[in-house]
């Protein structure tokens, strides 16, 4: 799966939007590369390789190589804009990154154990499916789990619940305790609170 994360690029230097439906017909694929403070690059890729790339969900938080002209660049894809009904890719923004300075992106969230949570009488519901983080670009992992095992009925795991790999941070927990978002509730089964909410009253009346 290595290979899929090293993609060749060409230099374009024929821009607009008739020149990036030209590239589309021709099963090509217009981006751009830009950050760590040098110019932005417009660039030219074969539709086929990105597509098969894009599928696998590591792709959008995995480090990734251009080969731009015989130079290794590495960076991480921040946009990619698909059409609204075909399977093609219609543009892509590509970001510089440098070894030694943090990055910050977004990391797809994989629950683990969910069906032993679920045998406890409730249903699992997700807050959220990625997770803002920052490292360096070493530390980036493809994906961070939330174990769901220990979640009993009614419970909420909440970010600052969830373990982060070495040297990855979370972006909105450093903005403060109140942007500790919930991440993945056990509800309790549907009418389940009425029954207790009835059962208290009985008892309350007795």
């Amino acid at each position: 799966m290595t290979d899929l994360f090293t993609l060749d690029a060409e230099v374009r230097t024929d821009l607009g939007k008739g020149a990036s439906r030209r590239l589309r017909h021709a099963n090509k694929v217009p981006a751009i590369l830009y950050g760590e403070g040098k110019e932005p690059v417009s660039l030219t890729l074969a539709h086929n390789k990105v597509f098969r790339a894009q599928e696998e969900e590591a792709f959008y938080s995995h480090v990734l190589t251009l080969n731009i002209g015989g130079e290794a660049v590495e960076c991480l894809i921040k946009d990619m804009q698909r059409h609204p009904y075909k399977p093609v890719i219609m543009h892509m923004d590509f970001m510089r990154i440098d070894a030694t300075h943090a990055v910050h992106t977004n990391v797809p969230v994989h629950f683990i154990n969910e069906e032993a949570a679920a045998k406890k009488g409730g249903t699992v519901a997700h807050h959220i499916n990625e997770i803002a983080v920052t490292c360096l670009p070493g530390d980036l992992p493809e994906f961070i789990e939330v174990d769901c095992a220990e979640l009993e009925v009614g419970q909420t795991l909440h970010l600052s619940d969830v373990k982060l790999p070495k040297g990855v941070t979370s972006d909105e927990l450093a903005k403060g305790e109140s942007h500790d978002q919930a991440v993945v509730t056990l509800n309790a089964p549907k009418g389940a609170s009425d029954d207790a909410e009835a059962a208290e009253e009985e008892a309350t009346e007795e």
